[in-house]
């Protein structure tokens, strides 16, 4: 498959995504599912067998071998402790293939639900496994895969949509004022917590990457939670991976004003520190981290608006109230950053 950068997949039709199954020994039956996902593509097959798995299909130019099998490695050594992420499976002595020069992997289909962030015992039984997953990401580093700081989802980020010609013209004055004191918030934050480690992270542990299956609200006991069994969350989707400070696998998981953030951030750490000591100066990182993520957000966006998927997907992305938007929103985000971090 010709790596085309506007159209990366143009190439990839139901007949292809079989034929690459067929590949490594598992033969469909015919019937596909898109999931959704917009940086890779994510099929449901259903196999003759009457089983079913999920093929992802990496996007080129992306991340290297080496930093794909980074992330199968990291999963893979998750699952092997029964902590339940959803890993790829070895096919062929390998979890990394090729078919038509396009990389893909296969995984067992878990199914579930999103779950209630609204219920404290969630929250407590969310926190337990995140704690387990970075108690192992702590144990060594990625060699290969990025880090999350300051560069790679501000600076950077920021310099390339300057560069891109995409923010309007009369915007751009104020956009670049806006983001530079914003990116200065965020470099004062991070100064300020200087025993910050980095260690290996889920990277984008939103509550879509969180499926609940209902034997979870039946099998409550701390700590004797399994990957198979009994319900309960499966992590999903470790295509972020990376570097980073612990509190960027919770902070995503808080929703609404600063006091329900802060009861729902108690029972996570509840869970958390059954499993990972926290270290609570990261909690002044929590605003800066998400000024971070909405920088590195807009510029996925642009990046990305020569896929065709991106325009249907994203038709707001690029006007002019779309980047008048975002000068509003980091201007909150400076304003947040100069608070008292959230307390528990």
């Amino acid at each position: 498959m010709a790596s085309n950068h506007s159209q990366p997949y143009q190439d990839l039709t139901p007949d292809v995504v079989l034929d690459a199954l067929e590949s490594v020994g598992l033969r469909g039956d015919g019937r596909l599912l898109a999931l959704n996902s917009y940086e890779n593509r994510v099929y449901q097959v259903s196999l003759e067998d009457d089983s079913s798995v999920v093929a992802k299909f990496y996007r080129p130019n992306r991340w290297s071998d080496a930093q794909l099998l980074e992330e199968h490695t990291f999963a893979l050594e998750l699952a092997e402790r029964e902590i339940p992420v959803v890993a790829p499976l070895e096919l062929g002595g390998q979890t990394l293939n090729t078919f038509n020069d396009i990389r893909f992997a296969v995984f067992p289909r878990r199914g579930g639900r999103p779950p209630e962030l609204e219920d404290e015992k969630v929250l407590v039984w969310i926190g337990r496994f995140l704690g387990r997953i970075h108690a192992v990401g702590a144990t060594r580093p990625f060699k290969k895969r990025p880090a999350l700081n300051l560069d790679t989802f501000g600076t950077e980020p920021r310099d390339w949509l300057l560069a891109s010609g995409m923010i309007p013209e009369d915007l751009q004055n104020t956009w670049v004022t806006t983001i530079d004191l914003a990116l200065q918030g965020v470099r004062n934050c991070f100064a300020r917590t200087e025993k910050i480690r980095a260690i290996r992270l889920h990277g984008d542990c939103h509550v879509g990457n969180i499926l609940w299956t209902e034997a979870g609200n039946r099998a409550a006991t701390p700590g004797m939670e399994r990957a198979t069994g009994l319900g309960g969350p499966h992590f999903v989707d470790l295509d972020d991976a990376r570097m980073g400070p612990a509190v960027q696998d919770l902070w995503m998981l808080l929703a609404g004003d600063r006091e329900t953030a802060a009861k729902q951030l108690k029972a996570l750490l509840e869970g958390y520190e059954q499993f990972h000591g926290f270290n609570r100066e990261e909690l002044g990182l929590i605003e800066p981290l998400r000024t971070l993520r909405l920088i590195h957000y807009s510029a996925w966006l642009a990046r990305r608006w020569e896929d065709p998927a991106f325009p249907a997907a994203f038709p707001w992305f690029g006007t002019q109230r779309y980047w008048q938007d975002r000068i509003l929103e980091l201007r909150e985000q400076t304003s947040d950053m100069d608070e008292a971090p959230l307390s528990v």
